[in-house]
């Protein structure tokens, strides 16, 4: 009995290790923000911050996505839902926010 809790224990330590192991994301296909990409909503510190917690935050667990990728209404959606497990604070979301959808 001993033997396989520690077994299965073992096993959800390193499915856990492994799924929340930064692997290597490929930040070359994110755009870096210039002052071309300010808008009335964004300025280029809040897009730089944005990039870079997006980078350091959500690169933790998965894979980064082109903020071209989404739509500034499904960005919101997919911020909404991942926000409570990155503990960034609301500020910061809303940096990461202005990041993905380019300021919109």
């Amino acid at each position: 009995m001993k033997s396989r809790f520690l077994t299965f224990f073992s096993v959800v330590a390193v499915v856990l290790v492994i799924s929340c192991t930064k692997s290597g994301n490929d930040t070359n296909s994110l755009y870096i923000p210039t002052s071309a990409d300010v808008t009335a909503n964004a300025t280029l510190p809040e897009l730089q911050q944005g990039r870079a917690l997006y980078v350091d935050n959500c690169g933790q667990c998965h894979g980064l996505y082109s903020p071209d990728n989404y739509t500034s209404s499904q960005w919101s959606g997919i911020i909404s839902s991942m926000a409570p497990k990155t503990g960034m604070s609301s500020s910061e979301i809303l940096l990461v926010k202005k990041y993905v959808t380019r300021g919109k």
